[in-house]
């Protein structure tokens, strides 16, 4: 039987080709995955030793570096490390050196004002010279280490990009303006920052003081070295007592440092891995389709040859067996092929790993035994249960039936048990997405994604039944269209109810999730947009890329040319009613140019009269009007009563309260403000925009965006999410074709005779390729179909339970892409049938009609 089944796959290469595709694919990819994250975790493991090597004790202020309007909201103490703390611990036994630092996010501009790299990646540090002037740590390669403030020693990579010389000027900023320094160095580094391509720019220790904002005196960390013979965990308990404001500094270990980098580095390329393994397993997923649709038209093609093995004596175990071998001889090249596709995928990912994540250490490619043994073992077993059913149904040929029967049809009752369960599986599946839609925020997300995966199993299930009444509507146009090749196409597509749901099944599951993606992101950029286009009367919002402005960057702002009125939006969190929430804080006098909620009570000029707005939820909650009384728990005002102004539609671009500027400064002056609101004489002109940017010191990190320029971003993060999932749709449409491709295939064959009488009574060979075409058109569009029908339904439900931090959303269809959707699996099946229309058009008129 071995050797019966090792002829059978050579006999039917063709065939199994396609199979072995199907399972290179899902192989592939989830190889690819586990290689790529082996190697990232290999690369921080190897980095981590570089990066902290003389560091036995680290002490490190977390707050130094971070805005004024941060620090002094810091529930922490006002202690700082400065040079008497570097003394104490540097006196102490067992300390063989200490190295203070000053360093934080800083951005570096290129010869155009333009930032290099991610602003949460590029860091401004200090140059500490040893008596011959060098820094051990920074080794340099051109020119000096800064001496002055006024001078800058830049990374090989970030001189590089930027095209700048010794000599050249750099703008450098952070929190506050930005400032121009001249490039004195150029060093080397193994951070794993900038061996990602971020910057790294260092100033002497005053210079680094004053663009990270810090003290004259202060440090952002101590870096302690052991002596010989003293251990990091003696040393770190002998440090700790000298640290002061108690537990405000963190103080740790060397080791303890260099397992939390490789963590971060790791979770990094876990968290693309993540991604990338489940769309390998939902291609995997649709594979199985395809393998156990490609065995069940094997044993149904050779259900003579089957019999005649019954009919010489073969037992039913045995018949079992020989389809099972052949599936397992596919299932192992499949997997290897897998494997070699694997390992370049995963060594595509590793060389481009700066592309995909700058925080990601570059990274080789790390091959272990795990990833080979569960590769093969993976795609085998896979391909194997797939054969187990066709396999079933092969040992279960009456030896006599088939030696004069071809293909036996499936049962009543095996459909309808089939349907009865697609059923129950569909309408608890359907029922848990609609209780999840009822639910807001986290607790939705379980019964959602349970209730989405149990509806497409059982929409899968049903796709049968549902075959028959869908693509009978499509017979009417068709043959009015098309003729006697429309028709006969639509009779074909639901003459074997259960291969064309298996064929549509890819494309149904594919589709699926791609829709309702793409309709939530639809629907979230309509909100937005409507946020921003209704909410936002100010013609520019000023940000900047480190979180949080600087106050006096606000004051610049409203001094510039143009300006006619201008509000920091201050972010605090009080108690207010009684409950904990968000509110915003506006320039009274100008918060009615700046922004136009949507009012149902009162009016947004109640904030000059010191009164606060509310919105609808927040105040059905508390039971609140114009006119009511609430009282406010400020960090310095227990028991503030303000007044409700007005009460508007809750939005996502307001916070549920809106306070006077003036009642937030009197009561938390330090209130962070991470934009501000700039209405202009003339609106929005690019000569405005400058004159802001001009107001700003010109700094990199701080940005001047229009309206258009806010909804461009939301769609820019939206755009990247949807793309990898249409990479998903382009696997879900290849492995669709290969099924379309073998289903149309085994149709040719079986229907031989019958495509031999159309000939024979004038149907012409374009007509037999029409029809072939349309047929598998059919089946591609059913698939698709129903899977953007459930789609936009999850959309919805999604939707419904996103309304808590997204008020305005409503769910919007995007005709043009699902409208391009359908057409790509209208391409699909046109690609698909080719080579079976241009094999059935070329088949013996007298042969076909004498085939048994």
């Amino acid at each position: 039987m071995f050797r019966t089944a090792l002829r059978n796959v050579l006999a039917h290469r063709g065939r199994l080709l396609m199979t072995t595709l199907a399972v290179l694919l899902g192989t592939g990819f989830m190889t690819g995955t586990m290689i790529f994250s082996d190697s990232i975790h290999q690369a921080a493991n190897n980095s981590r030793s570089k990066d902290f090597t003389g560091i036995s004790v680290q002490v490190a202020d977390d707050t130094a570096g971070l805005p004024s309007s941060a620090r002094q909201n810091s529930t922490k103490s006002s202690a700082r490390l400065t040079e008497a703390t570097v003394r104490r611990i540097a006196a102490l036994p067992g300390v063989a050196g200490t190295r203070a630092e000053v360093s934080g996010t800083a951005a570096i501009a290129d010869k155009n004002g333009n930032m290099i790299g991610d602003i949460m990646r590029s860091t401004g540090a200090n140059f500490v010279p040893d008596a011959a002037g060098n820094d051990a740590r920074y080794p340099m390669l051109q020119g000096r280490g800064p001496h002055t403030a006024t001078e800058v020693a830049l990374d090989r990579g970030t001189v590089e990009k930027a095209g700048y010389r010794l000599g050249d000027t750099v703008r450098i900023a952070a929190n506050g303006p930005a400032i121009s320094v001249t490039l004195t160095g150029v060093f080397s580094s193994d951070a794993p920052a900038v061996r990602s391509g971020n910057p790294l720019a260092l100033l002497d220790t005053q210079g680094a003081r004053r663009v990270l904002s810090l003290a004259p005196d202060q440090y952002s960390s101590i870096d302690v070295t052991a002596a010989p013979g003293t251990s990091e965990t003696a040393l770190l308990h002998a440090v700790t007592p000298l640290v002061p404001g108690g537990n405000q500094f963190r103080v740790e270990t060397g080791a303890q440092l260099a397992a939390q980098q490789a963590e971060r580095l790791a979770q990094s390329g876990r968290s693309l891995a993540t991604m990338l393994t489940t769309a390998a397993g939902i291609s995997l997923f649709i594979g199985i389709f395809l393998i156990a649709n490609t065995f069940t038209m094997l044993v149904a093609q050779r259900t003579r040859q089957l019999a005649l093995l019954r009919a010489i004596g073969a037992g039913r175990s045995q018949v079992t067996r020989s389809v099972l071998i052949e599936a397992l001889l596919v299932g192992l090249s499949g997997s290897a092929a897998g494997l070699l596709l694997g390992i370049g995928i995963g060594a595509a990912l590793a060389a481009g790993v700066k592309s995909l994540d700058a925080d990601l250490p570059r990274a080789g490619v790390v091959i272990t035994p795990t990833t080979v043994l569960i590769t093969l073992l993976v795609g085998t077993l896979v391909t194997v249960l797939s054969a187990a059913l066709p396999a079933l149904r092969a040992c279960r040929i009456p030896p006599v039936a088939a030696l004069s029967s071809g293909e036996q049809p499936a049962t009543h009752r095996s459909l309808f048990l089939r349907n009865v369960l697609g059923s129950l599986t569909t309408a608890g599946g359907l029922g848990l997405v609609v209780l999840g839609s009822t639910e807001r925020g986290a607790t939705a997300r379980l019964p959602l994604m349970a209730g989405a995966l149990l509806a497409v199993l059982g929409i899968v299930q049903l796709l049968p039944l549902l075959s028959r009444p869908v693509i009978a509507l499509a017979r009417p146009p068709l043959a009015r269209l098309c003729g006697t090749p429309g028709s006969l196409a639509a009779l074909n597509a639901i003459r074997n109810p259960r291969r064309t749901a298996s064929t549509a099944a890819a494309l149904t599951i594919g589709l699926t999730l791609v829709t309702a993606m793409t309709v939530i992101g639809a629907s979230v950029s309509d909100a937005i947009d409507r946020a921003v286009t209704q909410e936002m009367t100010a013609d520019y919002v000023v940000t900047t890329l480190t979180g949080t402005l600087d106050p006096s960057i606000a004051t610049s702002v409203a001094h510039a040319p143009g300006v006619v009125a201008s509000s920091p939006v201050t972010d605090v969190e009080w108690s207010i009613a009684g409950e904990r929430t968000e509110a915003k804080g506006l320039d009274a006098d100008s918060a009615d140019q700046l922004v136009r909620p949507n009012m149902s009570q009162g009016a947004a000029t109640a904030l000059k009269r010191g009164q606060i707005l509310v919105d609808s939820s927040f105040a059905s909650r508390h039971g609140l009007a114009v006119g009511s009384t609430v009282t406010v728990a400020a960090p310095h005002g227990t028991g503030i009563r303000l007044t409700v102004g007005g009460v508007f539609a809750p939005s996502r671009m307001l916070a549920p309260v809106l306070l006077p500027g003036g009642v937030v400064a009197a009561h938390q002056p330090y209130a962070p403000a991470q934009q501000i609101l700039v209405k202009g004489a003339n609106g929005a002109t690019p000569a405005f925009k400058q004159a802001l940017k001009d107001a700003t010191g010109r700094s990199p990190v701080v940005e001047v965006e229009n309206k258009q320029n806010l909804r461009d971003g939301f769609d820019r993060t939206i755009t990247f999410a949807l793309n990898l999932l249409y990479a998903l749709l382009v696997m879900s449409l290849l492995v669709a074709a290969l099924g379309v491709v073998n289903t149309l295939a085994m149709a040719v064959f079986e229907r031989r005779r019958e495509l031999g009488l159309l000939r024979a009574i004038g149907l012409d060979r374009g007509g037999v390729k029409r029809m072939v075409r349309l047929e598998s058109v059919l089946i591609s569009v059913f698939g698709a179909a129903i899977g953007m029908a459930f789609g936009v339904f999850l959309a919805w439900a999604a939707g419904t339970t996103m309304t808590v931090t997204l008020p305005e959303l409503r769910t919007v269809l995007p005709y043009p892409k699902l409208l391009l959707m359908l057409l790509a699996a209208v391409l699909v099946g046109l690609a698909a049938a080719q080579w079976p229309a241009r094999r059935a058009a070329r088949l013996d008129v007298l042969d076909s009609i004498t085939a048994d």
